[in-house]
């Protein structure tokens, strides 16, 4: 039996055929999952009921289980017509950023504009989507993946 942070089957299996930059994407729950992807990811979707699980839930589970080069954010475009209901950072950054503390990661959050996330997400380098049921805005988190022996 496992023991640790992280017990999903599939997400575990995807992770460990992954290597050193490979991107995994936390998606939230309104993220075009199915349409939005590399040519290869896999999507994982784990949405339960709105607001279970959060992408700083799953985002802690694989803090726990794979080393992370990289954290890029879905940037606030200013002018996108929901951009007006987050003024500043969205508030759910705060969580990632204190998740990344706790994990001991030197890591820091990297904003990408939501269209160039897009474009980022479609990457050949793209292994997993993570579809959760998070209902806070601008909650995307795009992983890259770092490597064991450094």
């Amino acid at each position: 039996m496992l023991n640790g942070p992280l017990l999903h089957p599939e997400i575990l299996r995807v992770l460990a055929q992954a290597g050193h930059h490979s991107k995994v994407l936390i998606a939230d729950g309104n993220y075009p999952a199915a349409d939005k992807r590399g040519p290869r990811a896999e999507l994982v979707s784990l949405q339960l009921s709105p607001g279970v699980p959060t992408v700083a839930q799953v985002f802690a589970a694989v803090l726990g289980a794979v080393r992370i080069d990289e954290v890029h954010t879905m940037g606030v475009d200013r002018e996108d017509s929901y951009a007006a209901a987050t003024p500043g950072d969205p508030p759910v950054w705060t969580e990632y950023r204190r998740l990344l503390t706790a994990a001991g990661s030197p890591v820091e959050l990297v904003p990408i504009v939501k269209w160039d996330f897009y474009a980022a997400v479609a990457s050949a380098d793209h292994v997993l989507t993570i579809q959760t049921a998070d209902t806070q805005p601008w909650a995307n988190l795009l992983l890259s993946l770092g490597c064991r022996t450094f």
